[in-house]
């Protein structure tokens, strides 16, 4: 085979029979449109000196100098034309370029990892990567490689936008990843007892059950996504889909009217992450350590997005209560619901911006590696048809919701602000449950606070909205006793969480303001 002119220097790559050996990929590195990777050591040239990686065992054992020319634009192209064959296709066979591809850039972050000098071979390294960079640029994101610059993060495969033994896999993690799809059992049961007019409260708690899985599966599945789209558009998945279940569920209770269920529900969602998630995380994480600590920024921009809500709610409900219908008709009330939900979508959607983009560093999350489970097509098949479900037990959920409020005894304002709210939000109390247990406060919070945002600042504003533009006012002058409630209780979780710490006794506080409001809410 003839030598090949090294892109990092002017020397000639040998012969690949250096590379008998050491290992197959490198071995079959200068097949095709690949150029070589020389482990001679009497090659001069900008080579950079990488020692073994016991590992992956695919650089020579003793320390020499490497040269591994990456593709530049002609055998980019045919690095893509040769792997699209292979796509959907978990193989490391040492003659696919894609995986030879891989291969090359696990080789040179370990390099990069180990070499500390700031010139010569480590600044080879350095401008290898770089040119690494952009060929995987070059080759689009099926090459399935994750080139973030930081050392030792081993290329992994991702699923394009089929691939059937892949989507097997990912649809039997997804159904077996957790102990509450048992609860899927109830879902078919729901629909059975809907019609065949089963009492109210089998109907009621059946569908209500059903709505815990479907919505760890849909975070599940946009988590999915999020993976393959990047920090911007899966923050905007998250944004979108991550309380989809409140959502439709309101958006069914507005059609049939049920404006104090919505009302209840929504506010009762806020206040279920804020004192009963948020304190069961607190209390769960200081039994097992004496005091945590946890990213004060994002917790004080969290509680002035939750308390400008509140004052955003207030407004038109303290303007009823103090004036009355005579002083302000229901005309002037819907007209400042609209401006107050405007309002809210507008500082929602610069929250994004602010956490996506201009300050995106103090929200970044520790990378595990993990890639997408799921093809693109079976993802967004599976999140359209589990978005379905959800519209299904909603449906039937709400049906019965009047006849179980009038037979308990119990009303819709305990019905909307405790029951429903904690079924919805089981998922994500248990997730940050678990990691607040591993000292993992950061990310607690975030699951607790985020979804409290969500409720707040994003869902209710577009529940108005879609109710204005439905004929089915939803008025934001909410009764003046639950504003008061959330704006106390976000008051409460700031206070708590101010300086950064948390322990026991804290979580104890905030779970108590919750069973306190429980108690008060049932005798109303």
């Amino acid at each position: 085979m003839t030598g090949r002119t090294s892109e990092l220097g002017g020397a000639p790559d040998q012969s690949t029979a250096g590379l008998a050996g050491v290992s197959p990929v490198l071995e079959h590195a200068a097949v095709g449109d690949y150029p070589a990777a020389d482990l001679d050591s009497n090659v001069e040239s900008k080579g950079f000196a990488a020692p073994v990686n016991p590992v992956r065992g695919s650089l020579n054992t003793t320390v020499q100098p490497a040269v591994i020319a990456v593709p530049g634009a002609d055998a980019a192209g045919a690095f893509s034309e040769a792997g699209s064959v292979d796509s959907s296709r978990e193989s490391t066979h040492p003659l696919r370029p894609k995986e030879r591809f891989r291969q090359a850039v696990r080789d040179v972050q370990f390099a990069r990892k180990h070499l500390k000098n700031e010139n010569g071979p480590a600044k080879d390294a350095d401008e290898l990567w770089s040119m690494m960079r952009g060929a995987a640029t070059a080759l689009g994101t099926g090459i399935g490689t994750s080139l973030t610059g930081e050392p030792d993060k081993a290329a992994a495969f991702r699923p394009g936008w089929w691939s059937t033994r892949t989507d097997m896999i990912g649809a039997r993690k997804l159904l077996l990843g957790s102990w509450l799809n048992v609860l899927l059992i109830c879902m078919p049961l729901g629909w059975v007892s809907h019609f065949a007019k089963w009492s109210p409260y089998a109907t009621f708690l059946l569908n209500l059950i059903s709505l815990v899985p479907l919505a760890l599966m849909l975070g599940e599945i946009t988590e999915d996504l999020a993976l393959r789209f990047g920090d911007t558009i899966g923050g905007l998945l998250n944004a979108t889909f991550g309380n989809v279940v409140e959502l439709i569920l309101s958006i069914i209770a507005l059609t049939k009217e049920l404006y104090d269920l919505v009302a209840y529900s929504l506010i009762g969602s806020v206040l279920s992450n804020l004192l009963l998630v948020l304190g069961c995380c607190f209390l769960v994480g200081g039994v097992r350590y004496k005091q945590q600590s946890f990213n004060m920024v994002i917790n004080k921009i969290a509680a002035s997005l939750l308390f400008l809500a509140a004052i955003a709610l207030l407004i038109p409900a303290a303007g009823r209560g103090l004036y009355g219908h005579q002083e302000i008709s229901d005309t002037e009330i819907a007209q400042v619901s609209h401006g107050t939900a405007i309002l809210l979508a507008i500082v929602y959607l610069a929250y994004l911006f602010f956490q996506l983009y201009t300050h995106h560093d103090i929200y970044v999350e520790e990378e595990d590696g993990e890639q997408p489970s799921l093809s693109l097509g079976m993802a967004f098949l599976i999140l359209g048809g589990i978005t379905v479900l959800v519209a299904f037990a909603s449906e039937w959920l709400t049906d019965a919701v009047q006849e179980v409020s009038e037979l308990s005894g119990l009303g819709i304002p305990f019905i909307g602000l405790i029951i429903v709210p904690i079924a919805g939000n089981a998922c994500e109390h248990i997730t940050a449950v678990f990691v607040a247990a591993k000292n993992k406060m950061d990310l607690a919070i975030g699951v607790a606070l985020g979804s409290s945002i969500q409720i707040a600042v994003f869902v209710i504003p577009i529940i108005s909205l879609i109710g204005w533009a439905i004929g089915k006012e939803l008025s934001l002058a909410f009764d003046p006793f639950l504003v008061l409630v959330l704006l106390l209780a976000v008051i409460h979780a700031q206070f708590v969480t101010s300086d950064g710490n948390s322990n026991w006794l804290m979580g104890l506080q905030l779970i108590g303001t919750y069973v306190l409001i429980a108690v008060l809410i049932v005798h109303l």
